[in-house]
């Protein structure tokens, strides 16, 4: 028998750190229940202390969620803590995942606290934590960098403690693979009371790295791998589940524990869902979920594909989910056939009228694309959300003419804070005339960092989906649109992006504390 690897999905928490990745509670909630269908383990739905609106975000998916334990972060301070409980109150299982920094440049240089101060802090957070919880998780941040022995003396208190759970970060992703499975091997037989928790890994990936020192860990003794969609995570991002479960699958004879639990056909959907709704496209010859992952075109390698499959091929694409492409509707369709598709997608409405909205949406997509896919009937519903944000601006119209020869001219009318606004502007292209024409009603000063396109299925009818980033004063975000004009699209992202920018934020980061 084999031991089973608990997968730890950070993508709501650590994901969302990603500049301009923000998610909505509503966002959050879809995404947590497409990880719920794959039988992901743990979801770590965010950090309640942060805002107002994170602690809306964790308590909304603790009461959606009933098959994964869902976990709220909480730095080692009480306020923290209490507040993740407060979150997590009404979770099916809940775990406080709390946490406080152990390297010397951390304790010096951020928290100006002494190792035996730190020391103290930990115990007393993990005795705070199984107030409300038994299950508790401890992390050192910054592990990778921290001194041996002290990690040890550390990690020995906590798990006397209550900690269930003991997480290692590499959190600036510092170690390579040989010297991260070691530091988990001798953690395991230094620390007398090893056998008394599990140990996680959380490795970040600023050397490339972060898979491969996750699963070093895993066959150092780690049964727990704290992992995101996509890689999705701040800076250069965080280990990828996909690439975590499926290596572990594949190659069984080596690895000595199994994910035999996770629904691995849901991996492709909630890829989709999660670079849908933050923005962030996934590269093509991403490992797993990018679109050229079993894709083949030299002659040699089609040739032996279509003789024996293997010969190419270490898994199967059906077993990651990329069969789930399968058109389900059509403009004859009903609404009875419309929301059971969504419901199977993980998409429930709270009202008849946001049903109504929907579905309208989706007989005019019907009317302009004869083919209606499970990814247009995601970006449908995230359409739908984003207009539901646009109290602020709103796109009412919008004409764009360009010719051979003639500098392209864009009009186009805006609802701004319950007044109509129109203009015209000129621009390079019929994209950046629409721009142009958008901001000379708002003057937003905004600067655009990123500006984005992505076909969401096949074919010439195939929606265009838009990722606009605009910074301003520091603050970063990321809008999105989806149409079958692109150009409407652009249009509808560059709004989305200004909404997001005009919503209040007041955002502790979780990586600082003042203890």
């Amino acid at each position: 028998m084999t031991d089973q690897l608990i997968v730890f999905d950070t993508t709501l928490r650590d994901g969302e750190q990603s500049p301009g990745a923000s998610m909505t509670r509503d966002e959050k909630v879809r995404i947590a229940r497409a990880l719920e269908r794959m039988r992901v383990d743990v979801i770590e739905a965010g950090f309640p202390i942060a805002s107002p609106g994170d602690f809306e975000a964790v308590r909304a998916v603790a009461r959606a969620v009933k098959d994964s334990t869902v976990c709220g972060l909480a730095r080692a301070l009480d306020k923290d803590i209490d507040r993740a409980g407060e979150a997590l109150r009404e979770a099916n299982s809940g775990r406080i995942h709390t946490f406080i920094a152990t390297s010397p440049i951390h304790m010096e240089q951020k928290l100006r606290m002494s190792p035996d101060q730190v020391l103290e802090q930990a115990v007393r957070a993990v005795r705070h934590a199984r107030q409300y919880t038994d299950n508790v998780e401890f992390s050192p941040e910054d592990a990778g960098r921290s001194e041996i022995d002290f990690l040890c003396r550390v990690l020995e208190a906590v798990i006397d403690a209550g900690a269930g759970t003991v997480n290692i970060p590499d959190t600036v992703g510092y170690n390579v693979p040989e010297q991260f499975g070691n530091l988990i091997s001798t953690l395991r037989e230094r620390v007398p009371n090893s056998d008394q928790a599990v140990f996680s890994v959380h490795c970040h990936n600023d050397l490339g790295l972060a898979v491969a020192n996750s699963l070093s860990a895993v066959m150092n003794g780690a049964r727990q791998v704290e992992c995101t969609i996509n890689g999705l995570g701040e800076r250069a991002g965080n280990a990828a589940l996909e690439e975590i479960v499926m290596t572990v699958k594949t190659r069984q004879d080596i690895f000595p524990c199994s994910v035999d639990h996770i629904d691995t056909t849901q991996i492709v959907t909630a890829s989709k869902l999660v670079s849908g709704i933050t923005g962030f496209a996934v590269q093509p010859n991403k490992a797993i979920v990018g679109a050229n992952a079993f894709a083949h075109e030299s002659g040699i390698h089609q040739d032996g594909v279509l003789k024996s499959r293997e010969t190419y091929e270490i898994m199967r694409a059906e077993d990651v989910g990329w069969t789930a492409n399968r058109m389900v509707l059509g403009k004859h369709s009903g609404r009875n056939a419309f929301r059971t598709r969504l419901a199977e997608l993980g998409v429930e409405f709270a009202s008849e009228e946001e049903l109504n909205d929907a579905f309208s949406r989706f007989k005019d997509l019907a009317d302009k694309k004869h083919e209606i896919y499970d990814e247009d009937l995601q970006a449908l519903v995230t359409e739908s959300n984003i207009e539901a944000e646009n109290e602020f601006v709103r796109l009412l119209f919008l004409s764009v003419c360009s010719q051979s020869g003639e500098t392209p001219e864009a009009s186009i009318t805006l609802r701004v804070n319950g007044d109509e606004r129109q203009s015209k502007a000129a621009g390079g292209g019929p994209v950046d005339a629409a721009f142009r024409a958008i901001e000379s009603i708002v003057a937003s000063g905004t600067e655009l960092l990123l500006y984005s396109v992505n076909n969401i299925t096949t074919g010439t009818d195939s929606q265009g989906e838009v990722t606009v980033r605009l910074e301003k004063g520091g603050r970063i975000v990321n809008g999105q649109g989806a149409d079958t004009d692109i150009v409407i699209a652009s249009a509808k992202a560059y709004v989305n992006a200004l909404n997001k920018l005009r919503a209040p934020v007041q955002r502790e980061h979780p990586q600082t504390a003042d203890v």
